[in-house]
């Protein structure tokens, strides 16, 4: 079964009981190899193609294969290293799909963490024009989120100065979906004028959680296409438009979420219609009470799962330990 696996993934063609008994591994002649064949695509973990004499694995055949045989060959893996030292949360997901994507010649993607669980770092209070302001707010995971306001009359630029401050002093180090963000932008002691702009400017800070968008970062979509034969057009086409439907992709990977470990799911395996032809290798990171984000890898059924695994397992763990140590300091 090893055999058939890495010959069907190193070519991409039906392999026959010929060229297996011509292996120098393999002690029995082509009818031993023959029957062993036979067996094997009676418990369905093999299919012969009416076109060939040569046999592919099916789905159950690679999930046997990730299940029962892989884990021999794990250890003679390479480790992945990402180089995630002093960056920002946002570089740390660039960086993170991208070389993945470059040592499995897969489709990586990763999934940031939810907005509502990162702080304030500051915020800034901008006059961009006589009446239009911008508000910044920079998180403790290094995002930056901004939001204009268009004011009938023109604004002092001494009040815009005097809100950030103010802003920066209530609400430095509280979390974006704490109830007590709203309460902290009303002081009754605060004069009409300065009460009256931080209420237009509240939205920047108590909507954010809600109109916020989960953030996936995709790398490697031409390098899959260009390394792995696509059996069809259609297969390729519901893939692209997959990928351009984020939410529902977001949504598919977020299941590894409440699992533990690697999960892989093969072909027929997964739901979504455009990955039943492909594989699916995620993992989750995140802190040790509360997982924040998956780590994956698409490609085709014939992939490596050896390095496919490892890599998504090493990514998962490094990305873990980085953002510990961001939120830790937030």
């Amino acid at each position: 079964m090893r055999k058939v696996v890495d010959g069907h993934r190193a070519g991409g063609a039906p392999v026959g009981s010929k060229a297996l008994a011509e292996d120098p591994d393999v002690t029995w002649g082509a009818s031993t190899v023959r029957h062993e064949l036979a067996v094997l695509e009676e418990h369905g973990l093999l299919a012969h193609p009416h076109t060939s004499a040569g046999r592919v694995p099916t789905d159950a055949g690679y999930r046997y294969f990730v299940d029962r045989l892989l884990p021999a060959r794990s250890a003679r893996r390479p480790s992945l290293e990402l180089d995630l030292v002093r960056t920002e949360l946002d570089e740390a997901m660039r960086v993170t799909s991208e070389t993945l994507s470059q040592v499995t010649n897969l489709l990586a993607l990763v999934s940031a963490p939810p907005i509502d669980t990162s702080t304030i770092r500051r915020v800034e209070v901008l006059v961009l024009q006589p009446q239009v302001v911008m508000a910044v707010v920079i998180t403790s995971t290094g995002g930056v989120t901004k939001r204009l306001f268009t004011f009938e009359t023109p604004v002092d630029p001494g009040l815009a100065d005097w809100a950030a401050a103010y802003l920066n002093d209530r609400l430095t180090g509280m979390g974006l979906g704490a109830r007590m963000l709203v309460s902290k932008l009303a002081d009754p002691t605060l004069g009409a004028v300065e009460r009256r702009f931080l209420e237009q400017l509240a939205p920047a800070f108590t909507e954010l959680v809600d109109t916020a968008e989960d953030t996936l970062y995709v790398d490697g979509a031409a390098r899959l296409l260009r390394e792995h034969r696509f059996q069809d057009v259609s297969q390729l086409n519901e893939l692209m438009t997959l990928l351009e439907r984020r939410v529902t992709l977001l949504g598919i990977l977020a299941s590894a979420l409440d699992e533990r470990g690697v999960v892989v799911r093969i072909g027929g395996e997964n739901e979504a219609p455009a990955l039943r032809t492909l594989a699916v290798v995620a993992a989750s990171y995140g802190l040790p009470r509360r997982r924040l984000g998956t780590v994956s890898l698409i490609g085709p059924v014939q992939m490596d799962y050896a390095v496919a695994i490892g890599a998504v397992r090493d990514a998962a763990a490094q990305l873990s330990s980085f953002v510990e140590d961001v939120y830790d300091g937030s």
